[in-house]
């Protein structure tokens, strides 16, 4: 026979379901809260914004136990020097880290690679004297980059290539003398630069960069003060009211430097060229180092002839203004004197009217006559 079950069974066995299932929701629930609720000693944490913030408790490395969930992390005013690549391993989810105010010297390539997510980046007054070129090749969301302060004396090639959104980028008070216009051209979506506090040498290195800046500025992008610091003509002077016009001696004078390079004796490039008949023929030099297959910097040492140029202009353009006033001033003046005599001649015709009409009732009254 069937074995029939009562109600009774299926409540005891319902109610044995409901004690595992609320069991294992608040085991997770725990376990959630023990995650979230971890915060590194003497750090401060907030649950709600998911912030964590270490600063000012002279740290010489960066936490380990930091809640993986953290979205905003400062780690500013305190003593790194060094950070590993594995560093922020763990924190995906980082949109927002701070590392200034620290003695940090050179960065690890791989040390973000793993904020995917990350929209600000702070390493401003550190001791960072230069980037690799694939440092922020994963942070493709970075919004704000600031890497003022340090001691950069040039950018690699492509560093700022995966950036395509960053909106501001801060690179003032570094050792910057020039920069490529290709290092900047990714930046799509650049709406403000600073530049100020460098060490700028205005020469034919920075011409290209001067024409990116003006394009930069025609779109409606901000860019502060570059003052040149090299040559002397220019020391002093802001490189955004520098002329175009002072760069036209550039092509001259690298076509002079590139001509006189060519195929002169005693240079480390020599070696390569083919010898000459009467010359007996030498030991093979060991190989020299690259400069000789990368084109010299040309440093013009002087802009003299741009800048007579320049006041050359000025003066044809203040003669043809001078003309143009005297012209106005004398049509003026035709105008008025036309305008005086034209109200002379109104003021006659009347006159001459009442005349007419004198002599025309003088001949009827002798016709009746």
């Amino acid at each position: 026979m069937p074995v029939t079950r009562g109600t009774g069974w299926w409540k005891s066995r319902y109610l044995l379901h409901w004690r595992e299932g609320s069991f294992l929701t608040c085991w997770l629930s725990l376990c959630a809260a023990e995650t979230l609720l971890t915060c590194p000693s003497s750090c401060t944490c907030n649950s709600s914004s998911l912030e964590v913030d270490c600063s000012g408790l002279g740290l010489t490395i960066i936490p380990s136990d930091i809640p993986l969930d953290t979205q905003t992390l400062l780690l500013l005013n305190n003593k790194l020097t060094t950070l590993t690549g594995s560093v922020f391993a763990n924190l995906s989810a980082l949109h927002y880290l701070d590392l200034s105010h620290n003695f940090l010297d050179l960065l690890p390539q791989d040390v973000f690679r793993d904020l995917a997510n990350l929209t600000d980046l702070h390493l401003r007054n550190n001791s960072i004297r230069a980037l690799e070129k694939s440092l922020l090749q994963r942070t493709v969301l970075l919004r704000r980059l600031d890497l003022s302060i340090n001691g950069l004396s040039q950018l690699p090639a492509g560093v700022f290539d995966d950036l395509t959104a960053l909106h501001l980028l801060s690179l003032r008070s570094n050792r910057l003398q020039n920069l490529d216009r290709e290092t900047f051209e990714p930046l799509v979506r650049l709406q403000k630069l600073q530049l100020g506090d460098n060490p700028w040498e205005c020469d034919c290195n920075l011409r290209d960069f001067k024409h990116w800046m003006e394009w930069f500025s025609y779109r409606g992008g901000k860019i502060d003060g570059l003052e040149c610091t090299l040559p002397k003509e220019l020391r002093g002077k802001d490189m955004r009211m520098v002329p175009m016009e002072m760069f036209n001696y550039c092509s001259q004078v690298e076509d002079e430097n590139g001509s006189s390079s060519v195929d002169q004796t005693g240079t480390p490039c020599a070696k390569d060229r083919p010898p000459l008949l009467s010359e007996p023929k030498a030991e093979p030099e060991p190989e020299s180092s690259t400069e000789c297959s990368q084109k010299q910097r040309y440093r013009p040492v002087s802009v003299r002839r741009a800048i007579g140029t320049v006041i050359i202009a000025g003066v044809v353009c203040g003669i043809v203004c001078i003309m143009m006033v005297v012209a106005a001033a004398y049509g003026c003046i035709y105008a008025s004197l036309m305008a005086k005599y034209h109200r002379e001649l109104k003021r006659r015709q009347p006159l001459m009217g009442d005349t007419e009409g004198e002599h025309e009732e003088q001949k009827q009254i002798s016709s009746v006559a």
